[in-house]
């Protein structure tokens, strides 16, 4: 029964697999943020490093957060230069991590556990969240930290720390989740390694947010720190942990966490792990922390697994940790919430017909886009950027980077996403560039193809009327490049897990 493990895992990478690259195939995947990484890692396999046009000219992925990480990803970019590539790593990254989960299991617990906890992990909502919003450098975590806080809860102290120690490589904030690991080891184990752990992961992330991302960065420091500085009047101690728990919205996600393990991860003391990522996100002014949408809570999935594994267990092994009635029924009643959590997030999108079909505006928008040549400079939705993004130079329609500079345009005028402009500015935004010189090349099913004619860059110089935008200038209201619109996530935020 050894083999129940990686039996998961495989089961779990054939369902991530097919989800995402459907979804991609069907349109879904985005610039902002699957465009983002593919440019990175792109530019890493081509040898210039992360430069991501998509971001701003010559903008360095390391200087908005530090994740060289990506860097592993360019061998397999060579062999497949394609956003799929990201998505199946993806896909193998986060399967991976149920393999510590079910094994740890398995040994203290019985067959039956390893298959609630794993198959829980696998099809908890965290990772629907993540899975269904593109691709995302915090994949690299997510294994990490399963088999660290496996190992902590194994008792193997230096393993545990070996397996956090890459974090550092991942996101500049994943140091105090070493950290985090660290005290954990100090407190119940070898106190030179915890001690040794806890230095190394404050040190790697003081490096990186003081020095290493303000040396690479546009601007010359971190770029979220507002989003941790709880308004201009910063934050007040005695109102501290009222901010914890309000809105709640923050409790709601919290109990959601919680709620596949019966609440019962909460009596682990590997939970202490989780507190890094939980506190920065619930002491931010980004509502886009607090909820369940996004990547945010994939880093914090295997350890309220794990942490459930530790409860099992433990109650298996000493008698008064839980009634045996508890420690037998939670299993199955874990896995009943786990498929009751499943309507309202991703993953559900696999038991609907749209996710099977496919449209023939899909198939027309291929057809549209293979118009355009390789290595040509495209402004393009963000729906349509990553079809782009492994042939072409692209940036996204919509942001404040001049639309006349690309010789190529391709929007959707039938179902515009909304994002970064509201449909009808885009719609004001394409009539602007047929007025500055661009043609329709080709228009299919919604999906519009324009080609600069020659006299286009003439017409984009001439000094705008009075009252009347300039080319390729976004209307008022509209994000500037490296910033999040209101309402939507910023690429890579600290801590995204």
């Amino acid at each position: 029964m050894r083999f129940i493990p990686w039996a998961v895992a495989l089961a779990l990478f054939l369902v991530y697999a097919f989800f995402t690259v459907r979804r991609h195939d069907l349109l879904l995947t985005s610039g902002y943020d699957l465009g983002i990484f593919e440019q990175g890692v792109r530019g890493y396999a081509e040898g210039r490093g992360p430069i991501v046009e998509l971001k701003g000219p010559g903008f360095n992925l390391l200087g908005d957060h530090f994740s060289p990480v990506l860097a592993a990803l360019a061998p397999f970019y060579w062999i497949w230069p394609s956003a799929k590539t990201l998505l199946l790593a993806q896909s193998a990254l986060v399967a991976v991590a149920a393999v510590p989960i079910c094994r740890w299991a398995q040994r203290g617990a019985g067959t039956a556990v390893a298959l609630a906890a794993g198959l829980g992990y696998g099809f908890s909502w965290g990772l629907a969240s993540a899975l269904g919003f593109d691709f995302h450098e915090i994949t690299f975590a997510v294994p990490l930290i399963a088999f660290a806080v496996c190992a902590l809860g194994e008792r193997r102290w230096l393993a545990a720390a070996l397996w956090s120690a890459p974090l550092v490589l991942v996101k500049e904030d994943l140091g105090i989740t070493v950290a985090a690991v660290g005290a954990y080891i100090l407190w119940r184990g070898d106190r030179r390694v915890g001690a040794a752990t806890v230095l190394f992961g404050i040190g790697a992330s003081l490096l990186e947010l003081l020095v290493l991302l303000p040396a690479m960065s546009p601007g010359g420091s971190f770029a979220y720190w507002d989003n941790l500085s709880g308004g201009s009047g910063g934050r007040n101690l005695l109102t501290l942990p009222l901010d914890l728990i309000t809105p709640g919205e923050k409790v709601t996600t919290v109990l959601l966490l919680l709620a596949p393990t019966l609440l019962l991860a909460a009596r682990s003391p590997l939970m202490i792990v989780a507190l890094p990522t939980l506190g920065w996100r619930l002491l931010s002014n980004n509502p886009a922390y607090w909820g369940t949408s996004y990547h945010y809570s994939a880093v914090l999935m295997p350890i309220v697994f794990a942490a459930f594994v530790h409860v099992l267990v433990m109650a298996r092994e000493r008698d008064g940790v839980l009634p045996r009635w508890l420690a037998r029924a939670a299993p199955p009643v874990s896995a009943v919430i786990t498929l009751a959590l499943l309507p309202g997030f991703a993953f559900s999108q696999l038991f609907t017909l749209e996710l099977w079909r496919t449209p023939a505006r899909v198939e027309a928008a291929r057809s549209v886009l293979a118009t355009i040549p390789d290595d040509a400079r495209v402004a393009a939705s963000n729906r349509l950027v990553p079809q782009l993004t492994n042939r072409c130079e692209v940036i996204v329609f919509g942001w404040p980077q001049n639309w006349s500079s690309a010789e190529w345009i391709v929007v959707d005028e039938d179902q515009p996403m909304g994002w970064p402009l509201p449909p009808d500015k885009e719609r004001e935004e394409v009539a602007s560039v047929k007025r500055s010189g661009y043609r329709v090349v080709r228009s299919d099913h919604g999906i519009t193809l324009l080609r600069r004619t020659p006299d286009a860059a003439a017409v984009a110089a001439e000094p705008p009327a009075p009252g009347t935008p300039e080319a390729g200038t976004p209307t008022p209201g509209t994000p500037t490049p490296g910033t999040p619109a209101p309402g939507t996530p910023e690429t890579g935020t600290p801590g995204a897990g």
